[in-house]
């Protein structure tokens, strides 16, 4: 298994439709950059959020989530209260090829602000957008940029195809369209 450079990604992307939409090369001017790296992609968050909120009491059950926990907000700056997440969307829908798994790390503009994006693996022939969770471990409100970058993308591909794919297995997360909330 490697890890794949920029003009792999650009290829997968143009030819296969791997991102969409794309961008391909870094762009930086007054944003948190976003777009094709070294050896990455720099992903953007939308501007549609669900902010947890605890005014119910509730217990975070990640077999029986409570709607009720989260609060739709859509804008270009979302606050994250302290203490506290959002979940939130990529502006970018993937396909990952079934030979490919990728791992998403934070954008250190974020994580030097003790903002910290967490997103799984997105698994061989996994597609949608992308759900993130962003938690403030701050104890003051910290401000997310929609539509700029918040976390990095790494592509690492393998030598032969997996034997079962996410797609295969018909994965309760494939073709999110949407913020999508734990499930069971």
């Amino acid at each position: 298994m490697s890890i794949k450079p920029d003009h792999w990604i650009r290829k997968m992307a143009q030819e296969h439709g791997m991102i969409e939409p794309f961008e391909a090369a870094q762009v930086r001017k007054g944003v948190i950059s976003y777009g094709v790296s070294s050896y990455g992609y720099d992903i953007r968050v939308a501007d549609e959020f669900k902010i947890f909120t605890n005014v119910y009491s509730a217990i975070v059950d990640p077999k029986n989530f409570d709607t009720k926990s989260m609060v739709d907000f859509k804008g270009d700056v979302c606050i994250i209260p302290p203490n506290s997440f959002a979940l939130a969307r990529t502006v970018e829908y993937f396909r990952i090829p079934r030979s490919v798994l990728t791992v998403c790390v934070g954008k250190s503009t974020y994580a030097r602000c003790g903002i910290i994006v967490n997103v799984t693996p997105f698994e061989p022939e996994w597609e949608g957008f992308v759900t993130l969770e962003i938690s403030n471990t701050t104890p003051l409100p910290a401000k997310i940029y929609a539509n700029e970058g918040i976390a990095q993308v790494l592509f690492f591909e393998a030598d032969e195809e997996c034997e079962t794919s996410y797609a295969d297995k018909k994965g309760k997360y494939q073709g999110q369209q949407s913020i999508v909330l734990p499930k069971l």
